[in-house]
């Protein structure tokens, strides 16, 4: 049995698509709030019930378990929000882990974040880039760098954990949808009418949770390994958009020094008039975009023998998938599908490892 947290999110739904497709057995850790999702509709996963924030829920979810995908993330761009940030990220990563070690789980693979990965200009960030922590960080950066040491230090108990790093996700069954989801939707419907230069590491759903599937197979304890399709500017983004809806790029280009003094000046009546709602472009957003940081996924590559596909396809079968759901009018006009995206072959782990 394989327990996946966070199957409701965009990287947990194909995970487990993938588990099931592969012949494994799956539970799920569903909060009350998920149980109603249209993520694991229909899907012959075991649910347990809780939320990665209770040890006790989470306790009894892993037990019986001979691996876990730690995927449950609160995702946020937002200076706003830091306690639950935390919570759900660093003390719920807390909680997996050392359920994981009391029960005797197999191997650990938790979903890390690009964000909480070192760099220096001018050239591509890799594993060993550490992070610089006297800069702005959002809340979930933050976060995401106590993970890691979470991880390192059940590694060092004895644990076999592995941190699979994402980057920015687009592809299929992104039931949130995600922020790069909802730009794409925006798109479709024609109400995105502006957009600011720049360019991001951007991973198809499919290479990440094979990325997952290889570090649960070949990757080290303790170690992370850096996941990634391509590099991609915004304008070749919103190319490939422009291609799969029939809608023509937005009009207005920003300049990206304009627009991180706009996303600065909406922010707080933003925060007053909708908290609950993200800004699209909040001045975290912004600055991830400008900083136009690229990704070596060398490591991945060699050690785990990961080969990531096409943004291309990515983002088709992202839009077919809103269609199907009836989110983007049928009526849009729909290229051509590329070729899908090249699988990796099921995956089996010995010593142990392999799915009851």
């Amino acid at each position: 049995m394989i327990l996946v947290t966070g199957a409701g999110g965009h990287l947990g739904a194909n995970l487990v698509r993938r588990l099931l497709a592969d012949g494994h057995d799956v539970r799920a850790l569903v909060p009350a709030w998920e149980s109603a999702s249209q993520a694991l509709a229909g899907l012959p996963v075991e649910r347990a019930a809780g939320d990665v924030r209770d040890a006790a829920a989470v306790e009894r979810a892993v037990k019986g378990c001979e691996s876990v995908f730690h995927c449950a993330a609160r995702v946020s761009t937002s200076a706003r929000g830091h306690r639950d940030t935390y919570a759900v990220n660093v003390l719920g990563t807390r909680n997996v882990l050392d359920s994981a070690r009391r029960c005797g789980v197999g191997r650990v693979v938790v979903t890390g974040s690009f964000s909480a990965t070192g760099g220096r200009p001018g050239r591509a960030s890799t594993e060993r880039d550490l992070h610089y922590p006297f800069e702005s960080h959002t809340p979930y950066t933050r976060s995401k760098v106590l993970v890691e040491h979470e991880c390192c230090k059940a590694a060092a108990q004895g644990l076999e954990v592995v941190v699979a790093v994402s980057t920015a996700i687009i592809g299929p069954h992104d039931y949130v949808p995600s922020r790069m989801g909802r730009l794409l939707l925006d798109h479709a419907h024609g109400r995105l009418t502006a957009y600011l230069p720049g360019g991001f590491e951007f991973v198809s759903v499919h290479d990440l949770v094979d990325g997952h599937l290889l570090a649960w197979r070949h990757g080290r304890p303790g170690a992370k390994y850096l996941l990634s399709t391509e590099f991609c500017t915004v304008d070749r983004m919103l190319e490939l958009y422009a291609e799969v809806t029939g809608r023509p790029k937005p009009p207005l280009r920003v300049p990206a020094r304009a627009m991180s003094v706009l996303a600065r000046l909406a922010e707080a009546p933003r925060a007053l008039l909708a908290p609950d709602r993200e800004a699209r472009f909040t001045p975290a957003a912004v600055r991830f975009l400008r900083s136009q940081r690229r990704a070596d996924c060398s490591l991945s590559r060699d050690v785990l023998g990961y080969r990531p596909t096409s943004l291309a396809s990515a983002v088709e079968q992202a839009y077919r998938c809103f269609v199907d759901r009836g989110l983007v009018e049928r009526s849009a006009r729909v290229r051509g599908a590329r070729a899908a995206p090249r699988r990796a072959p099921a995956v089996r782990t010995g010593s142990g490892r392999r799915s009851a």
